[in-house]
């Protein structure tokens, strides 16, 4: 199994350490407040660290030039994005994040190239997404290169009954999970769109208007764009 370094012993890093750990991998966990251990509770058998989260002696001892990945989760901006800059630039780890509190700093070291989880904005668009309609594309995660999301789309009902296929190629977007009756699932090439489906897709930035354009309107309104004509002209074959 991998090696994973995480800065940071709140309830984030703890968490995560804890999970990663039942997966059956190695864990190092870095904080400077040795006392923060403590909720890793007596039964974790990973590595506690005392240390600064960037410090190259503290990272060493934590196994990091064998880390497959490094979480930078403290409490502080700036330690976080200095510890993944070290984490990749000095000892070369592939996978890095870092927690970032400020969203304008988040998308600025996303551009970067250093992928960033902004725990603010994040709660703020969950929230946002079930009030106001037209944040149903706010996103969960975007790419390192800002240019496209993954975000969980509101389909209109005449949408039912679709192959989720066809709405990928109407919205120009990609399907990549559907929660259905509380469970995951990756969807096939036959599954259907059914009422009660929470839809997650991936969405080129540049073309959010549109896609969500398409979604709300069904599948019978992008008929009448395509050619002009109602659907049941399309069925019968009638003029415009």
């Amino acid at each position: 199994m991998a090696h994973f370094v995480i800065m940071g012993c709140g309830r984030v890093g703890s968490s995560l350490a804890l999970t990663l750990e039942d997966g059956g991998h190695s864990v190092a966990v870095v904080d400077q407040d040795e006392q923060a251990f403590r909720r890793l509770g007596r039964h974790f058998s990973g590595q506690r660290v005392t240390g600064v989260g960037f410090d190259r002696d503290a990272l060493t001892r934590a196994r990091i030039q064998d880390a497959y990945a490094f979480a930078a989760v403290s409490s502080g901006d700036n330690s976080n994005i200095i510890a993944a800059r070290v984490a990749r630039e000095t000892f070369g780890v592939e996978h890095v994040v870092a927690r970032i509190y400020d969203p304008g700093r988040a998308e600025v070291f996303q551009r970067l190239g250093i992928p960033t989880v902004a725990a603010v904005r994040w709660s703020t668009d969950q929230v946002l997404r079930r009030i106001l309609p037209e944040q149903a594309l706010a996103g969960d995660f975007r790419d390192a290169s800002g240019q496209a999301l993954m975000a969980e789309v509101r389909l209109s009902p005449s949408w039912v009954g679709h192959p989720l296929t066809e709405v990928e190629e109407a919205a120009g977007i990609r399907v990549c999970l559907v929660t259905r009756f509380g469970e995951g699932v990756v969807p096939t090439a036959e599954m259907l769109y059914q009422h009660g489906d929470i839809v997650h897709a991936m969405i080129a930035v540049t073309d959010r208007a549109e896609a969500e354009r398409v979604l709300a309107r069904g599948p019978d309104a992008q008929t009448d764009d395509d050619d002009g004509r109602s659907p049941q002209q399309v069925q019968d074959g009638g003029a415009r």
